[in-house]
Order: C-alpha cells, then structure tokens, then sequence
C-alpha cells in the first residue's frame, strides 16, 4: 500500500488500454483512478474495462477509484456538399436551421438554442477555435456573421459558444442514460461536462443519488465566471484546459488554472489538472521538456492529482506516460521549494472543531518525531482536511467502507486501508498502528498521530486526536479511554 508519492494520477482507459495486463502495468506505475470516457466505447465495453480494474483491484488489495466521463452535450455544425470549404477572412457566412447540404456561404447549425441565446457582437467558434466568426445579426433560425478568423470547414465541426450562456442542460438524454449505467455498474466518481452553473451540477447529483460523488469539469468561461458557486454544489473539480483554451485566449488559461487550484485546495476538494500535458507521448516513448514542465507547473501548484488523457487510451506508449508522470512528481515533492510552497500557500479559514484538530495533527507531526498521520473517516471529510494541509509525513485514511477508501483515492497524499467496525477509541488506535506498519511508515518504535470522531460511524464528529506508539502491546497496556 505504501506511496512515496502524494500528486495522484488519473489514466484513461481506451483501446491502447484494454486488457488486464496493460491495465495492471498501469497501476503498478503509479495510476490511482482509471477514467472511463463515455464519448468512446459502448456500455459493453465500458462493463468489460470496469470489470478489469476491480479485477486488478482485488488482486493487489488495493483501492482503485473509477471516474466516469460524461460526454455532454456536443454542438456541431451539418454537412457540405463537395467535401470541404474554405471560409475567407471578412466574408459573411450564415448558420441555419436550414437541413440542407452547406457550401462557402452557408451551413446547418441544428441547434435552435444556440440561436436564441446569440446576440449581435457576439463569437462562435468551429472546429476547435480555428475558425471565428462574429455574430451580425441574428434571429430564432438564423445568425449572419463575418469570418474573424478563416479556414477550412467540413461535416459536422464542433461550434463552441464562449460569450453567452446556453439555455441547455448539461446533462443529454445520452448522458442520463450513460449516468444511470454507470451508477448501477458501480462507479466512485461521475466527470459532469458542459458545466454552466450550479444548477448542473444539482441535477447530476439528484440524478446520481449518492451511488457517485460528482466532480465538474471547468471549460467554458461562464463556468469561471461562476466558479465559486459551482465548487459549493461540486465533490471535486477538473480543470479541463483544452477546452478552456478554446473558448479563452490561450494565455489566460494559466492563471485561471493556478486560482482554481487554489481554490479548491482552501475548500478541501480534490482538483484534477487535465489536457495535453504529455501529448507527445501519443507517439514518443520521451516527452517534451515543456510538457514535464507543464506537469511539474500542477504539482508545484498543489493539484491533487495530473490526467492522461489519450496518451494512456490510444497512445503507443500508455505505461511509460504513467511512469513519467510518476518520476515527475517524485522529483518535485523531494524538491525543498515545493514544501515551502504547500507551506506558504496553506491560506485557510479555520470555523470548525474538524479544522482545529486536522491542523493541530500537522503541527505536532511537523514539530515531533511522528512517523504518520492516521485519521478515521466516515464521509471521506476527515481526510479531506488533513490533506488541505499538505503535511510533510503521510498520511493513512482508515475507513470501514469500501466506496469511500476508492473515492479518497483521488485526494491529495491519502493511503486508504479498509478496517472493520470501530466502536471503540482504543481499538481505533490499534487499528491505526496496525495499519501504519502494514503500509510500511512507520515500524513498533515509531509514532503516530491519530484522529477520529466520537461517537464513531457517525459522520462530521471529528473532535478527537491522540499521539500513540505503533508498538500494540504498549497501546494496550495504557488507558486511553
């Protein structure tokens, strides 16, 4: 069980990650959550890979978290006749509700709401960004524009909408579906695209009913704009750059990327910083040196954990982009520098017993020799708070249900152990010595700090904490109660 590691990796599973062999390597270098992408693959094969991982899961005898993505909505645009056109710069093209076949001067937009939301000024954007278009005039089946930006356009190119908000729910019929198949399948965490505002997020969770904690994705403007309410109503949060860096200027991803994380950290929600951060290893065994710039940037910024997108799902190299990613974060969390920065950015507004106890347990296992910090956990919380801290000894998140263990995977510095019922604070610290030891942080001559709530099993009760020996014997023989 023992990481030396405390950035955790995401890796998409797809056709270069399919069976349990691959699968399993990429585990054993260093995935902690495998994401199945609903864009791709049918439920089958969604069932099939699913079955893998819980597969690799019981035979390590660890916990795995799954994250599945929802695809949402996706706006295109229709279909030409005579294969592609070229759009010139300052040329007027229309968008239409019209079905038939498009041409330089026109094509399908089959998407009404788009039209009832646009304005005069406002900017559409096809395939990917690489054509602009600002919006003329407008009515409820139609927009005329001026190509900002030219190029080439073909079937059905995906239209992205950056200055409006869209009358369209996050959620597709498909999605709903995909939501529900996955829910009963057993999934820890559910990737809400398309995010607009709190009220998406809402809907997912209403939908999800507990079976999966919800973690929305960050890559549309209006969802910047509204961050902080969308963190309130979220369990996690990706910031999905591709996208972002289509609908914003390139060169304001960054900052946003550096403020979300922040902000994340200081609520005590896990954030994934996703997108292009070892692309080239799609086809190279060695990435660029920008690229593991770029993902050392996530560490260093205190991201809980760095994503594969294609490269681990259809790149040729999947388990080598694992094994980078993993010698990256070895590399800056041993760097002095990124402990003064966790130290320095740990800006956070303490209101709670909870938020006492987790940051008392920091001190003590910084100022004395303490070999681990062992926190129990019924909700996931309590972890939660003690990696906010970003403390320099491990930590061990001690929880008797199974699904919890798995989402707190995804949390910053977490080792999951999986322990009966407790009902008893002595036999907790037990518990969590055994533990410590099992894990390989701490030995019988070692200490460790222990929380935990009382009554147990009842969650936000953390209200307790306790410097103990890992030596059982000694535990025993002392009254703790």
């Amino acid at each position: 069980m023992k990481s030396l590691r405390n950035v955790k990796i995401v890796a998409t599973l797809g056709p270069a990650s399919n069976d349990y062999e691959t699968i399993r390597a990429l585990f054993e270098a260093g995935a902690n959550v495998f994401r199945l992408n609903m864009s791709h693959g049918d439920h089958e094969e969604i069932r099939a890979r699913h079955a893998i991982i819980r597969q690799v899961e019981k035979d390590t005898g660890r916990p795995i978290a799954i994250l599945a993505d929802l695809q949402g909505p996706k706006l295109r645009c229709g279909v030409f006749a005579n294969g592609p056109h070229e759009l010139k710069d300052g040329a007027v093209f229309r968008l239409d509700l019209d079905a038939a076949e498009g041409d330089a001067t026109r094509v399908q937009l089959p998407h009404p709401e788009i039209f009832a939301a646009l304005e005069p000024g406002a900017t559409l954007l096809v395939n990917d960004g690489k054509i602009r278009l600002e919006v003329l005039e407008c009515g409820a089946d139609f927009a005329d524009c001026k190509v900002i930006a030219g190029g080439s356009i073909s079937n059905r190119k995906g239209v992205n909408v950056p200055d409006v908000v869209l009358p369209l729910a996050a959620l597709s019929e498909k999605d709903r579906k995909d939501l529900e198949f996955v829910c009963q399948l057993g999934v820890d965490w559910l990737a809400l695209s398309f995010v607009q505002r709190a009220e998406d997020v809402t809907e997912a969770r209403d939908l999800a009913k507990g079976r999966a904690a919800i973690l929305s994705k960050i890559e549309k403007p209006t969802a910047v704009k509204c961050f902080e309410e969308i963190l309130a109503a979220s369990d996690g949060i990706m910031v999905a750059r591709g996208d972002l860096g289509v609908e914003l200027p390139v060169h304001a991803v960054p900052p946003i990327q550096k403020r979300l994380v922040r902000r994340c950290r200081a609520a005590a929600k896990p954030v994934i910083v996703a997108t292009q951060m070892l692309e080239s290893m799609i086809e190279s065994p060695v990435p660029t040196r920008a690229e593991v710039s770029d993902v050392a940037t996530a560490i260093y910024e205190g991201a809980d954990a760095v994503m594969l997108s294609a490269e681990s799902a259809a790149g040729g190299y999947p388990v080598e982009a694992v094994t980078t990613m993993h010698n990256v974060a070895l590399e800056v969390e041993s760097d002095p520098t990124y402990r003064d920065i966790m130290q320095s950015t740990r800006n956070v507004t303490r209101s709670t017993v909870a938020d006492g106890i987790v940051a008392s347990a920091r001190e003590i296992a910084e100022t004395a020799d303490i070999a681990a910090i062992c926190c129990f956990t019924q909700s996931g919380t309590t972890a939660a708070l003690v990696a906010r801290e970003r403390p320099r000894v491990p930590i061990i998140a001690i929880t008797p249900l199974v699904g919890v263990a798995r989402r707190m995977s995804l949390t910053w510095g977490t080792n999951c152990y999986i322990t009966g019922e407790v009902t008893r604070f002595k036999m907790a610290v037990v518990s969590a010595a055994r533990a410590a030891r099992d894990a390989g942080f701490a030995t019988e001559n070692d200490f460790i700090v222990v929380t935990a709530g009382v009554p147990f099993n009842v969650q936000g009760t953390t209200n307790i904490i306790r410097v103990a020996p890992c030596d059982e014997r000694l535990i025993i023989s002392t009254d703790l109660e």
